[in-house]
C-alpha cells in the first residue's frame, strides 16, 4: 500500500513539473514539437538546416536585439537628458 501510494505520489508530482515546465517554455516560443517522423523540432521554425546554420540564425538574432535594446536605452537617455534641461 505504501508503495502504491508512493509510486502514485511521484506520477502526480512529476505530471505537475511536465506541466509547469510546459508552460514556462510556450512562454519563451520553444516548446519542442514532435514532427510525423517521429523526429523532435523547436517549433519556432528554425529547424531546418544543420546546427551551424541555426547556431549562426540564433547569433544574429541576439545580434540584432542587443542593438535594438541599446538603440532604444540610447533614445531613452536623450529624452532624458532633452527634458531636464
Amino acid at each position: 500500500m505504501k508503495a502504491t501510494f508512493g509510486f502514485v505520489s511521484l506520477l502526480i508530482a512529476l505530471a505537475i513539473i511536465g506541466i509547469v515546465i510546459n508552460k514556462q517554455l510556450k512562454a519563451v516560443g520553444k516548446v519542442p514539437v514532435v514532427a510525423a517522423d517521429g523526429g523532435v523540432s523547436q517549433g519556432t521554425g528554425a529547424a531546418s538546416g544543420t546546427v551551424r546554420e541555426q547556431s549562426q540564425q540564433l547569433q544574429e538574432k541576439v545580434r540584432n536585439d542587443v542593438a535594438k535594446a541599446l538603440e532604444q536605452g540610447a533614445q531613452g537617455a536623450a529624452r532624458q537628458d532633452d527634458s531636464a534641461k
